[in-house]
């Protein structure tokens, strides 16, 4: 599978008085992790991405955390992400943000490949993961 590597630096804004990264922070880095994945995969950024494929987003369904390591403000860090399994309109996203050659932090996400709802546009609903968005992402 497709891996992308994002460096960045955490900032005051990332967290708590005390400096440390406020736990919600990392579900705004790892989302934004996620995007950069597809977008490298697909070689269009997010915006044209839809479009081109007619969908609305991969919406998260379920979301698993593991706190190792604190990250602090200032900290250079790293995100490696990758998607670890690929079914029909969903799939699941790994990432591992390292602090220096340490694992900080762990986490797991369920998406869905979502456009519009044909019967009632209020609404959205999953839709087949286009062949050619599976094979880049499988890094064929």
């Amino acid at each position: 599978m497709l891996k992308n590597t994002r460096a960045i630096r955490i900032e005051w804004g990332d967290c708590d008085p005390a400096g440390i990264v406020y736990y919600p922070r990392y579900s705004a880095m790892f989302d934004a992790s996620t995007t950069a994945l597809f977008e490298r995969a697909i070689g269009m950024n997010k915006i044209d991405f839809t479009k081109h494929y007619g969908i609305v987003g991969y919406p998260m369904v379920s979301t698993s955390t593991k706190f190792i390591i604190p990250s602090r403000y200032g900290d250079e860090v790293s995100i490696e992400t990758m998607v670890r399994e690929i079914r029909r309109s969903s799939f699941d996203v790994v990432h591992q943000l390292f602090r220096g050659d340490k694992v900080a932090v762990e986490a797991s996400e369920t998406r869905v490949w979502s456009g519009l709802d044909p019967n009632d546009p209020t609404k959205i609903k999953s839709v087949k993961i286009p062949d050619e968005v599976v094979n880049r992402l499988k890094g064929v």
